[in-house]
């Protein structure tokens, strides 16, 4: 179970990652919002495997899981799959799969 603090750090990270996203479209409004998001997308990738990187003990039950990049990488797009289904914009009045009456 996830505790106040850790929740707390996880939002603020969250935050700041979409408040870094409009503050970098806002500074220059010619930009597409697709490479901002693109570019955040990327760093978040990168930090996340960095976070993950394996400790040098072979046996370490800590790091079982996550030992291998196969199983850094299915763990990340478990991650992936979780947050945009919690997200408010994973389904939008757009979608090509909404009814329309």
């Amino acid at each position: 179970m996830v505790d106040e603090q850790e929740e707390a750090t996880f939002d603020e990270a969250a935050w700041r990652a979409v408040d870094l996203g409009n503050q970098l479209a806002q500074e220059d409004e010619e930009t597409d919002v697709w490479d901002i998001a693109d570019g955040l997308l990327a760093g978040a990738i990168q930090y996340w495997l960095y976070s993950r990187e394996p400790c040098d003990n072979p046996r370490c039950e800590d790091c079982a899981p996550i030992s291998t990049a196969e199983q850094r990488l299915a763990e990340l797009m478990k991650l992936v799959r979780q947050y945009a289904e919690e997200s408010e914009y994973y389904h939008s009045q757009n979608d090509a799969n909404v009814g329309r009456a």
